[in-house]
């Protein structure tokens, strides 16, 4: 298993790549914002992909490939139900956004598969995704919240622990809330 060490230069680097290696609000144009999401997006999914090959944890890419499967398949699903203009008037496909449900899809994977050490960085990350879609103008901020939402969701359905041995669960109802903590010795 990767050391925390490693897993934070990794994540690291994803958020550099989201951050469109350097791109600071005050000097990203429009373009700059485009390429700091596209890039995010493709380095958070691929960060995801290289994390469980460099594991030999085959079912793990079984349950990205079905996580990414299944948010885009949504995705594209929620865009032709709800048409949406965008706000740069391009077209009616805003809602939801594609770019960050892949990226909370990918860093929700990372979190729930391989702990926070990966999800907390990858999850700030997708975050940057989400602020590039919308200082683009290519979405609406309602449009990144649901997209942030349907694939964190879609990770926390199809993803499992790699590490069975401690399961950490929140849970919430109209009673309260709280989380679940088990542990096999």
């Amino acid at each position: 298993m990767a050391s925390p060490r490693l897993a934070a230069i990794a994540a690291s680097v994803a958020l550099a790549g989201a951050c469109g290696l350097g791109a600071t609000p005050a000097v990203a144009a429009h373009q700059g914002w485009k390429t700091a999401a596209d890039v995010g997006e493709l380095g958070l999914v691929g960060l995801a992909l290289g994390k469980s090959a460099a594991e030999r944890d085959w079912q793990g890419v079984k349950q990205l490939g079905l996580t990414e499967g299944v948010t885009l398949g949504l995705t594209t699903g929620l865009k032709h139900a709800f048409p949406e203009e965008r706000p740069d008037h391009s077209n009616d496909r805003s809602f939801p956004s594609g770019h960050t449900s892949a990226s909370f899809a990918a860093a929700g994977y990372l979190q729930k598969r391989y702990g926070w050490e990966w999800g907390l960085p990858a999850t700030l990350a997708a975050t940057v995704v989400g602020i590039s879609r919308v200082e683009s103008k290519d979405h609406h901020w309602y449009d990144v919240v649901a997209g942030a939402a349907l694939g964190e969701a879609t990770a926390y359905i199809f993803t499992s622990p790699h590490d069975s041995n401690v399961r950490f669960l929140p849970w919430a109802d109209t009673h309260g809330a709280g989380f679940y903590l088990a542990a096999k010795f």
